[in-house]
């Protein structure tokens, strides 16, 4: 076994072997959500409830509470994109990509400041603030929690939430061992990227058409 392989996945050398497929699976979908979001397809949110409701078993058994809390709420709110997404503003066109308004700003605001108490809470409660990554962990699950409210709303800022939300969760990942979540979340750094640019140039050209 080479030394970076060994590196990279000798963390799994405990695991199940259905735990470890189940991550795979839950990456794989993972990924398919966050391209089909890129895309600004609706499919978006079929693939990353498939993720998600994996994630939040795997998670609840690993006892990463933020991180199943972020899971759960990505459900729940993948219901309500799926909803908004496919309303129809008149007859024929359905929820467009925009802008967050003044009163959204505000709403991403109280959204953030309110995960962090309750996080916080979730993890006392638990016993489980007692280590450095309790803080990130609390502050990543604030970030994806605005940005998935303003993905299901379909806001282009939603993008630079996952940037930095991602971006964060790559180390953190791989340093509570588990490799390929951490791997998915570089990738959907990559992604988070070029979806913000689609999106731009999207809204763009539906402005020069108004």
């Amino acid at each position: 076994m080479s030394p970076i392989f060994e590196f990279l996945f000798d963390q799994y050398s405990a695991y199940a072997r259905l735990d470890i497929a189940l991550e795979i699976v839950a990456v794989v979908f993972g990924f398919l959500s966050v391209w089909f979001s890129k895309e600004n397809k609706i499919w978006v949110f079929p693939t990353g409830m498939i993720s998600t409701a994996i994630f939040v078993y795997l998670l609840f058994k690993w006892s990463l509470l933020g991180d199943m809390m972020i899971n759960a709420y990505y459900f729940i709110m993948s219901i309500y994109g799926w909803i908004i997404w496919t309303r129809k503003i008149d007859p024929v066109h359905v929820t467009p990509i925009s802008v967050t308004t003044s009163a959204e700003k505000k709403y991403s605001v109280l959204i953030f400041a309110a995960t962090l108490v309750f996080v916080y809470f979730v993890y006392v409660a638990f016993d489980k603030w007692n280590h450095w990554t309790a803080y990130v962990d609390t502050v990543t699950t604030a970030i994806f929690f605005v940005g998935m409210w303003l993905m299901a709303k379909r806001k282009i800022e939603n993008w630079i939430y996952w940037i930095v939300g991602d971006i964060i969760s790559v180390p953190l990942y791989f340093y509570k061992g588990f490799t390929f979540t951490s791997i998915q979340y570089l990738i959907f750094t990559v992604v988070a990227i070029f979806g913000y640019l689609a999106w731009k140039k999207h809204l763009n050209k539906n402005l020069q058409t108004v």
